[in-house]
């Protein structure tokens, strides 16, 4: 099990990338992610991200239509100083502030990530289903033995 690490109050911010409607319903999240995943790295999007901050990935899950079962838009991208110029084909969201759980997912891409939430979907955490994100930096480069944080936002 991915212990809770600790709390994190995070200020909110702006996210250029891609993006993708899905649900966990039947393993369709898992079928789109990989896709978006796929989407991005083989049209280089965070290369035509302008203004970003830094290279790290950020895949967000928000606009959630219920909870955890219901269908909810995944964006993969990263942050960004301003909303101003945001390139063709490329979407800008903001992540809301608030207080957030933080995890720490470690082992082999994807699967560390996806046993993380797994606990995180069958715990009883106060969760506020507006926007919850995992980020993807240098501890994540190799994915046989990657660190990724998950950020859950709560209550």
């Amino acid at each position: 099990m991915t212990p809770f690490m600790d709390k994190a109050t995070i200020k909110g911010f702006f996210l250029v990338g891609i993006s993708v409607r899905t649900t966990n319903q039947n393993g369709q999240a898992m079928k789109d992610i990989s896709g978006l995943w796929n989407w991005f790295m083989s049209e280089h999007v965070l290369q035509q991200v302008v203004n970003r901050l830094s290279d790290e990935i950020y895949c967000v899950y928000t606009d959630y239509e219920s909870d955890k079962d219901g269908f909810y838009t995944t964006v993969l991208g990263c942050r960004v100083a301003t909303k101003d110029n945001i390139p063709e084909g490329l979407i800008c969201i903001t992540v809301p502030p608030g207080s957030y759980n933080r995890y720490v997912a470690k082992g082999a891409l994807p699967q560390a990530v996806g046993e993380t939430w797994h606990q995180i979907w069958t715990s009883d955490i106060d969760r506020r289903y507006m926007a919850d994100f995992d980020v993807y930096g240098d501890r994540s480069k190799d994915p046989s033995n990657a660190e990724v944080e998950v950020f859950v936002g709560v209550n």
